[in-house]
């Protein structure tokens, strides 16, 4: 078993649970390599350094890994959507952060998560992703996003105009703080702290969700991922926000913007143990009720 350990720069608090980590894999015969800036927080001396090898770019990655596993939060999960690209290499987060809705093993059960994943008690959820289309190109090598795709006001002006059109036809011109067309994945996201439903993974829609709607009738609105939606903004100032997950580019009204579905998935190691309903109610306090008992 090949498997890529990513963490971002911080962890130092918790290099007790990187080690054990790193030890399970180890012992289960596994190859693995690590990234650079994360094997700095490991001990000079420790006999780990050894036996495991380094990365530093999605270039230097091995070509055929069995596993990426991310510890962190979900942001650091996501920032696997860069690192395993078209590859399609399955992703396991550890959740070292705090909500952690996308990681499916804690630290205190790094041990289980290694043994079940050499067991095979694990399930690979194809999760479906957004695609941005650009004239200029944003975001480089990585057009799409695991969560969602946003365009928002920039600083403190006023608000924004979004024409928003579905296959050529108007939809809506949304006046607001901003737009978010989420996946499945990010309903539970961005879009659903502006008001947006909660859609589980596997259905093949997106969510256009507005931030802040200066129209009380406007409400979020579910459409087919077959879809091609395309914008037009425009507002007072002539800058605004265009985002990708976390990473986020300043645009002009003359940018042509669309999205569509993105043609490969993102594949989300789930442990046994844990379903989408199951992090709904646990994670997101879903359907808590004091007469449920």
């Amino acid at each position: 078993m090949l498997v890529a350990v990513y963490g971002r720069p911080g962890l130092q608090d918790q290099v007790n649970e990187v080690q054990q980590l790193l030890e399970a894999l180890l012992r289960a015969d596994a190859q693995v390599v690590v990234y650079a800036p994360l094997l700095e927080i490991l001990d000079p001396s420790s006999p780990l350094l050894s036996e495991l090898g380094v990365f530093h770019a999605r270039e230097s990655l091995p070509l055929k890994l069995d596993f990426f596993i991310t510890i962190g939060g979900d942001g650091t999960l996501l920032d696997a959507v860069d690192w395993v690209g078209d590859k399609e290499i399955p992703v396991l987060g550890i959740n070292f952060g705090r909500l952690g809705f996308l990681t499916s093993a804690v630290p205190s059960k790094v041990k289980e998560a290694v043994d079940n994943l050499l067991r095979g008690r694990f399930a690979i959820d194809k999760r479906s992703m957004i695609r941005l289309s650009s004239e200029p190109a944003l975001f480089g090598r990585v057009p799409y996003g695991l969560n969602e795709f946003a365009l928002h006001k920039k600083d403190i002006s006023s608000m924004v105009r979004v024409k928003t059109l579905i296959n050529g036809e108007v939809l809506n011109n949304y006046y607001a703080d901003g737009l978010i067309v989420s996946t499945p994945t990010g309903s539970t996201g961005y879009s659903i702290s502006c008001g947006g439903p909660i859609i589980l993974p596997d259905a093949d829609t997106f969510v256009i969700t507005p931030v802040a709607p200066h129209n009380l009738n406007v409400r979020p609105v579910v459409v087919r991922d077959n879809a091609i939606i395309s914008f037009e903004i425009e507002g007072m100032g002539n800058q605004f926000l265009a985002s990708l997950d976390s990473r986020m580019e300043t645009i002009d009204s003359s940018y042509k913007l669309s999205v569509s579905r993105n043609p490969f998935c993102f594949q989300l190691v789930r442990l046994n143990e844990y379903t989408h309903l199951r992090s709904l109610r646990n994670k997101l306090l879903w359907g808590i009720d004091k007469r449920n008992g």
